[in-house]
């Protein structure tokens, strides 16, 4: 925050110097970007490397120099605007994470297991409950999905036979009542 600050306010600087004295303020601008590229070029290596503040002063005093008098520059005004679009891109860029939800953690993971093993009548919505009276924040998705991993049904009923097995068992009584009806002669049944 600082960094841009300073950089604002210095430009906010030169662009009031250059409204009141334009000559005299346009020499003392172009002599100091000139100085500022020999302190570069001392450096003494083999391609000059502009830092950030090298870039934000030369980008603000550039301002202030007349455009006939910018062959005396070593950057020019396509090399600035790069500078200015990586400026803005640095300033809007955030961390990038990698695709998709961070994983939960191994305790997490147990504690929602363990509540659905112990509580077979307990849904993914009343597990989340109290999950996040924990004060951990899953989401009945991801409540689905781990007990899907360990083997865990949906709720009402983890444990018990399955609907092929209970239907199985109680097909005798099902065929003996209810599929046969005697209507009565006025239309009635029995």
């Amino acid at each position: 925050m600082a960094p841009s600050f300073l950089y604002r306010l210095v430009g906010r600087v030169a662009e009031l110097l250059r409204i009141h004295g334009m000559d005299a303020a346009a020499m003392d601008a172009e002599i100091l970007v000139l100085g500022h590229q020999l302190a570069v070029l001392s450096r003494r290596v083999a391609r000059p490397r502009f830092s950030w503040s090298d870039r934000a002063l030369i980008a603000t005093l550039a301002k202030l120099v007349p455009q006939e008098r910018w062959a005396a520059l070593l950057v020019t005004p396509e090399t600035i605007l790069p500078w200015h679009r990586a400026g803005v891109r640095r300033r809007w860029t955030y961390p990038h994470r990698g695709p998709g939800r961070p994983p939960l953690s191994d305790e997490t993971v147990e504690l929602m297991v363990r509540l659905a093993r112990e509580n077979s009548r307990w849904g993914y919505l009343r597990i989340v409950g109290e999950v996040n009276k924990l004060g951990i924040a899953v989401s009945k998705g991801s409540v689905a999905n781990v007990l899907r991993r360990h083997g865990l049904r949906p709720a009402p009923r983890r444990s018990g036979p399955t609907w092929v097995e209970f239907l199985r068992c109680q097909a005798k009584g099902l065929v003996a009542t209810d599929f046969f009806t005697v209507d009565t002669v006025l239309l009635g049944r029995c």
